[in-house]
């Protein structure tokens, strides 16, 4: 039987650059045994779902809890893969899951996760009950397809239909494992047997060559059923810039790709560190992305409302410390932009999180010490934070209401 641990934060977390307010709303997520780390958020209406991994001596296991009442509380976690220990997670393959509310019955959710099971594979399970029970798992990838692959980003759209989009480096394998190892993955030459992946309910198919090998990447779909991606791709010069795509059909096309902004890091390796995007009502992109600037880990945000091309970035404002990094970016019950990030501090990862205000940033708020890898959903009347919390052998995960 898996435990569920609910804690309550009465005390205010108070940052070097403002504080959140005291909050009652604190869930502790874990599996007795295993540490818990890596999760996603998603939200619709009053249901919340958080899914993460728990891992153990034989493995890891992707798990999801659910909550009905806007993130207050939370039921049980229940294991989502049923091949046990086969679930292969880091801050950049985190599981994915999302919610589709339905009028007469429990929403759906489905959770994406990438696996070791005779190979690297990207599967997907769905329930039909709300969280309660979860479907058999599907393969997205043809089977038997070489190579690595994961960096999954994966969402579902209004009809409940799944999208999802990954970082394929079928093409290394001939190469073997050691040209497969990131270290090796250097140059344009070597990101070309790369490819960024999509499936949309058929066969999985690449879209393009030459991305960066560990990033993760970023899936969003608007109201009007526009589907954008984003991932870090090696363009000429070795330089690591994020890329961009959309579909207006469905998943049918995508656009020719779009280099969101020359930002000048050029790094022999891949960084480990990709891409968040929202789209909000009116359509509008918004992508915040990692980047080096003048030797600093910092944040850049920038917006499309044609999706197509993206305005001068502004960088996020941080803790002030050298290596922000891992974004994530959502918007909020109240239709605000937030940011989130986390950054070594007192050598610690701690997270935080930022509105998007009209005249820039308002001011950053600290989620305490030891977070790490937040991730962000709305919430009926604001927020809902997720994050990895302690030392990576007995974490576990904080879910907070904020505001």
């Amino acid at each position: 039987m898996f435990k569920f641990v609910f804690t309550f934060a009465t005390a205010i977390v108070i940052a070097g650059f403002g504080s959140v307010a005291a909050q009652p709303d604190t869930a502790t997520l874990s599996v007795p045994g295993r540490s818990s780390s890596t999760p996603w958020i998603a939200s619709s209406g009053s249901v919340v779902a958080v899914a993460f991994a728990a891992a153990a001596q034989n493995g890891g296991d992707v798990f999801v809890a659910i909550s009905r009442d806007g993130g207050r509380a939370f039921g049980a976690p229940v294991q989502v893969n049923r091949n046990r220990g086969e679930a292969r997670v880091s801050g950049e393959i985190a599981p994915r899951v999302s919610i589709t509310a339905r009028a007469s019955a429990a929403p759906i959710v489905e959770v994406t996760w990438n696996a070791k099971d005779g190979g690297t594979q990207i599967k997907t399970a769905r329930s039909t009950d709300g969280g309660r029970t979860f479907g058999p798992a599907i393969n997205l990838q043809k089977l038997g397809a070489a190579g690595d692959r994961g960096w999954e980003a994966a969402t579902t759209d209004a009809n409940g239909s799944l999208h999802a989009i990954w970082l394929d480096h079928r093409g290394l394998a001939s190469g073997g494992e050691h040209a497969m190892h990131k270290g090796e993955h250097d140059g344009v030459a070597m990101a070309q047997q790369s490819g960024l992946y999509y499936w949309g309910g058929g066969p999985e198919r690449e879209l393009f060559k030459g991305v960066c090998y560990c990033c993760k990447t970023a899936l969003a779909i608007g109201a009007d059923g526009s589907i954008y991606a984003a991932w870090r791709h090696v363009f000429e010069g070795n330089f690591r810039d994020i890329a961009f795509t959309a579909s207006r059909d469905g998943g049918k096309t995508f656009s020719p790709m779009t280099r969101v902004n020359q930002d000048g890091w050029k790094i022999d390796g891949c960084p480990d560190d990709g891409p968040a995007m929202a789209v909000d009502r009116s359509g509008m992109v918004h992508l915040a992305w990692p980047t080096v600037s003048n030797d600093r880990g910092v944040i850049l945000y920038a917006t499309s409302r044609d999706g197509k091309t993206f305005g001068k970035p502004q960088q996020v404002p941080t803790f002030g410390t050298p290596k922000a990094s891992h974004p994530q970016i959502t918007i909020d019950g109240s239709g605000t932009v937030v940011i989130g990030w986390d950054e070594v501090r007192d050598g610690a990862r701690s997270a935080g999180i930022v509105d998007v205000t009209a005249n820039g940033f308002g001011t950053p708020q600290s989620l305490g010490k030891a977070s790490m890898y937040p991730v962000m959903a709305a919430a009926e009347r604001g927020l809902v934070a997720a994050w990895t919390s302690g030392p990576p052998n007995q974490s576990t995960i904080t879910v907070r209401r904020i505001r």
